[in-house]
């Protein structure tokens, strides 16, 4: 299917699976990409102007859902580009914290509202400019919704990301009928900069557990690098 003509917007787009999406939507697509690191996100948008149209680089902070610059992302957009025909919801957050350590409740409550409040939110500004395109959403998830990981301190990142792939099954079948599709997708280990961000004091050696959970004992590294060359 062609997506010339089409609008996307894609969160937490400065780096890694956003960044990877952004720049291949952009060959064909015209984009609004998000990110809180204006540097990292004015990188992103000069290799998507590479591939197409220089996409709109918006800089906010979805990993805290303020509210009002939820609101501002689909305003710019809609403004810009005249309708939205794909939402991304992609940016994600974890932070540290067990049942043991006490900390759980705390990397729950700031978790999830980033991971799954941000995107309910966002969704549902969407939703009148999506049922106009009988357009698409699209939520990144995680396989941390369907197994716990060998990694205990990431519970409350696993718990959000269940929650995520539920809202997705709620969202599909109330906005069927309006021709809006929404979907999950659930990748495996992607190496990208979510430990460093989350505080791990040790990314390599949790890579290293992660990649040994999967069949072949590899993970993927950053999306972006393999832009022009995808890993299949």
């Amino acid at each position: 299917m062609s997506l010339s003509g089409r609008v996307v917007l894609v969160t937490g787009a400065s780096s890694g699976i956003g960044a990877a999406a952004a720049i291949l939507y952009t060959k064909e697509a015209r984009a609004a990409i998000v990110g809180r690191n204006k540097t990292k996100l004015s990188n992103v948008a000069r290799q998507c102007a590479e591939k197409g149209e220089t996409p709109l680089a918006i800089k906010a902070d979805t990993r805290i859902s303020n509210e009002q610059e939820t609101s501002t992302i689909l305003q710019e957009t809609v403004d810009k580009f005249g309708k939205l025909d794909v939402l991304i919801n992609n940016a994600g957050f974890s932070k540290l914290g067990t049942l043991l350590d006490g900390n759980i409740l705390e990397a729950y409550d700031v978790v999830m509202k980033t991971n799954v409040r941000a995107a309910i939110r966002l969704t549902t500004l969407a939703t009148p400019h999506l049922i106009k395109t009988k357009g698409n959403v699209i939520n990144t998830s995680s396989t941390g919704s369907l197994h716990v990981p060998q990694v205990p301190t990431h519970a409350a990142y696993c718990i959000s990301k269940a929650a995520l792939d539920h809202f997705t099954r709620c969202a599909a079948l109330e906005l069927a009928p309006a021709g809006v599709r929404v979907n999950s997708v659930n990748p495996g280990p992607v190496r990208t900069d979510i430990l460093e961000n989350s505080g791990v004091q040790n990314p390599d050696a949790v890579w290293e557990t992660f990649k040994s959970g999967t069949a072949l004992k590899s993970i993927s590294i950053e999306l972006a690098n393999y832009v022009n060359k995808p890993p299949y």
